[in-house]
């Protein structure tokens, strides 16, 4: 895999995961919220793969992935706490 075209998915993927919680803040209801919420921990998820797929590949250091991975567990429990929240509140 190109170098280039990993970093634009990575990008693109991070790029997704604040957008879906973005527009899931701005739909009608904490249903549909939700909804969106698991869409952008969808895209943690890809997040997660491409991240290891580039260390694997040696474009990224064990201690750079090590760092980018605790980071993306600690939003990973942001989401997931924002979520349980909103479903307590219904």
């Amino acid at each position: 895999m190109e170098r280039y075209g990993l970093t634009a998915q990575v990008r693109r993927a991070a790029a997704s995961i604040a957008a879906n919680i973005a527009e899931g803040a701005a739909r009608q209801g904490s249903r549909e919220f939700r909804r969106f919420l698991n869409i952008s921990l969808g895209s943690l998820g890809e997040l997660d793969y491409h991240l290891r797929l580039a260390r694997d590949l040696g474009i990224l250091d064990e201690g750079e992935w090590k760092g980018l991975t605790t980071l993306g567990n600690e939003a990973g429990r942001l989401i997931m706490g924002l979520k349980k929240s909103l479903e307590s509140s219904t």
